[in-house]
């Protein structure tokens, strides 16, 4: 659904960085997800991404993992890499892990250090039935090795599983974390609490960050409107601030509900009163700053 718009002539007038797409070969690679996804469940490759973003500039960009099936990480990083080569748009790759495997992680992460655009490792947990997995003890263990070898870890999770991951990021204080999607609130269901004092609680530790992303596919994908997205957003930013926010597209994911475009509209709307300095930490700087691009 789309709503009313912003004019494009306020949008950022310097190049952004994107720190949250997705590109993947489904001839290449197996994404068992996607198969529940048929609106998006083809192959998606940075020319398809260039040319949506709009009237925006794209200076860098940082590859997510796509969900990939568990046993070809290492082939989704290979892939990546390759691509990195010929779009030097790629600046950083969160690639895939098996964090909760603790000390034995090393050899994924061993395997990965070749890959000079890697920045983070992400272990998507969303789908994990126990709301406490991320506190498992070789869980925090691979998460502090990730520290240890100065890589960020990405946390991908469903609101419900936010108080763990408040544990988790105090558990770990050398390690830096991002979370995407800002914690994947209940939009859909119109659920603010206890979602808003979850982020309001993990704001207040020092070694995370967020990412304004994915927020419109949490909510009703035919049915969102602006008014309906502006308090999660704004409850974010307020909770930690221009120093650890990030501006992510969630791309291609965000065509389920929306577009690059106006996902980018609707974000620059949100800090529309705010200084040129704030605009730039969040479309630009911090990416940079976190990720070490």
């Amino acid at each position: 659904m789309s709503s009313p718009a912003h004019t494009e002539d306020s949008l950022p007038d310097f190049p952004i960085v994107d720190s949250h797409v997705h590109f993947y070969d489904v001839d290449r690679l197996s994404y068992k997800w996607l198969a529940t996804r048929p609106a998006i469940n083809r192959s998606h490759f940075v020319s398809d991404y260039l040319a949506q973003c709009g009237a925006a500039t794209v200076e860098k960009l940082v590859f997510a993992e796509v969900w990939i099936d568990a046993h070809l990480n290492l082939a989704e990083a290979d892939w990546v890499s390759e691509q990195a080569g010929r779009h030097p748009v790629i600046q950083g790759m969160i690639a895939a892990a098996p964090i909760e495997n603790g000390r034995a992680v090393a050899a994924d992460l061993d395997a990965l250090a070749r890959h000079p655009t890697l920045r983070a490792i992400r272990r998507i947990t969303e789908g994990e039935a126990d709301p406490t997995y991320c506190l498992r003890p070789d869980f925090v263990e691979g998460a502090r090795l990730l520290g240890a070898r100065g890589l960020v870890c990405d946390i991908c999770v469903f609101h419900h599983q936010l108080a763990a991951v408040v544990e988790l990021v105090r558990l770990c204080p050398e390690t830096s974390f991002v979370l995407d999607h800002i914690g994947k609130p209940g939009i859909r269901a119109g659920l603010l609490d206890p979602w808003r004092d979850d982020i309001a609680r993990l704001a207040r530790l020092p070694n995370v960050a967020v990412k304004i992303s994915g927020v419109v596919t949490e909510a009703d994908h035919h049915g969102w409107t602006r008014q309906q997205l502006r308090p999660y957003i704004d409850h974010a930013i307020a909770c930690f601030g221009f120093e650890r926010i990030l501006y992510g597209s969630d791309w291609p994911v965000v065509n389920l509900a929306s577009s690059h475009a106006e996902w980018l509209d609707i974000v620059d709307e949100a800090v529309a009163g705010c200084s040129p300095e704030e605009r730039r930490k969040l479309f630009c700087d911090n990416a940079i700053r976190i990720y070490r691009l």
